[in-house]
């Protein structure tokens, strides 16, 4: 949610954001129905006032008197009944229209209209120098699933429909290893971890910036009215919805793993070979609140990229980050950078971790707010990004380390977790 004395000042500003992110909203729209909910809250706060005042003094009214301020009385109940239907049809669409402003993108944003106008920054290293096999010889993650055992697309299409899969034996504990790595570099790093609740009410939704708009893409349990998240960032985000911290305890550093679910609807024929577009996974998110600070901000929006790129790194896998221009970005994102790793199958990389700075959009939606050295109070700002997610990140980790006879090496950072194990076999012995 934005802030209204702020479009109020620039309105310009606002409409020029909504221009560029593709949103369809007219912001002078907006100000006028503002400038009528103003006039009927006061419109109505005086019949009510009225009302009561009038209400005081009748029992203490004779006769004439006393009837002529009854009668008046009714008159204005039925004028006020209609001020308040008025006030609430229009409250309704004010609010309806602020939860679709958008935030300003930062003077660093790109101007795009969708993924393919967004600019590399930066690559690490050249994904040839990591590959074990030929180009020609490459093996696709499926495939090399199936030989080994470890990927069965077919029996979790049969068990849950399309998009849907079964990690076995070695690819269980790749994964959980994986997890678990993570989860161990961002505490080392000061992060508090969390395993979250994955489902949650609207409001939470409606706060961290998913609703309106994402509602298509999010599993809904209606006859509970709760959902299943898509990202642990609205469980973890929430956590402190209608708080206020004291500034001495951030930036708050927390990371959550759990499951995710996405629908995927509208992606029908887009990705649908393996494991990159799933309706289930893992991750692990950070999310971090830190005081209203831009500069902070994004000193802390490069620590948590950077904590995704060490992993890929220690993991060996090749990658690239990109600005993500404003078409592309999101309502709420003022800044957002993507992670794409480099796939050997699709010899392209693929977007594995999105990195996102919202300003106060998610905290005034979840009313999170601090206390300042001067007792003021104030937003907290929000970052946050994927440290990892399975079964995504195991598409590159799968393709790159393949080997010549369709084993798999298991990657050194990864052995602890695998109890030593150092390959994964057609056999499937060690």
């Amino acid at each position: 949610m934005i802030d209204v004395t702020d479009l109020q000042n620039r309105p310009e500003e606002y409409q020029k954001a909504a221009n560029v992110k593709g949103i369809d909203i007219s912001v002078k729209e907006f100000l006028t129905l503002d400038e009528l909910r103003r006039e009927l809250t006061k419109r109505v706060d005086e019949m009510r006032a009225e009302k009561n005042a009038v209400s005081k003094k009748i029992p203490t009214m004779k006769d004439t008197e006393k009837n002529d301020a009854i009668a008046d009385m009714k008159k204005l109940d039925g004028m006020l009944g209609k001020n308040e239907e008025q006030l609430r049809d229009t409250e309704h669409d004010w609010m309806n229209m602020l939860l679709r402003l958008p935030n300003i993108p930062h003077s660093d944003t790109p101007i795009g209209k969708d993924d393919r106008e967004n600019v590399e920054v930066k690559q690490w290293p050249d994904p040839s120098t990591k590959l074990k096999v030929t180009p020609k010889g490459v093996k696709d993650h499926v495939q090399l699933g199936e030989d080994l055992d470890i990927i069965d697309i077919p029996r979790g299409v049969k068990i849950a429909g399309s998009r849907s899969y079964f990690l076995k034996g070695a690819a269980v504990q790749l994964e959980l290893a994986l997890l678990h790595y993570t989860l161990d570099h961002l505490i080392a790093k000061g992060f508090t971890a969390f395993a979250p609740p994955v489902l949650t009410h609207k409001d939470c939704l409606i706060g961290t910036g998913f609703f309106p708009g994402a509602e298509e893409q999010t599993y809904a349990l209606k006859d509970d009215d709760l959902y299943l998240i898509g990202t642990s960032e609205v469980s973890v985000c929430s956590y402190h919805k209608d708080e206020t911290l004291d500034i001495s305890t951030l930036p708050k550093r927390y990371c959550g793993i759990s499951n995710c679910f996405r629908r995927e609807a509208g992606t029908y024929g887009k990705d649908t070979k393996g494991l990159y577009r799933v309706h289930q996974f893992q991750k692990v998110e950070q999310v971090i609140l830190c005081e209203a600070d831009e500069k902070k901000a994004l000193e802390l929006f490069e620590e948590i990229r950077t904590h995704a790129e060490d992993i890929l790194q220690s993991l060996e896998l090749p990658y690239r980050v990109v600005q993500v221009c404003t078409g592309d970005m999101g309502q709420g994102k003022v800044c957002m950078q993507d992670i794409e790793t480099w796939m050997p199958s699709r010899n392209s990389y693929g977007e594995t971790h999105s990195c996102s700075y919202l300003g106060d959009f998610q905290a005034r939606r979840l009313n999170i707010k601090y206390t300042d050295g001067n007792g003021d109070r104030h937003f907290v700002h929000t970052i946050n990004n994927t440290c990892i997610a399975s079964p995504r990140i195991l598409i590159p980790l799968i393709e790159t380390y393949q080997n010549a006879d369709g084993s798999i090496t298991v990657p050194t950072v990864l052995r602890a977790y695998m109890g030593g194990r150092e390959n994964i076999a057609v056999s499937g012995t060690l």
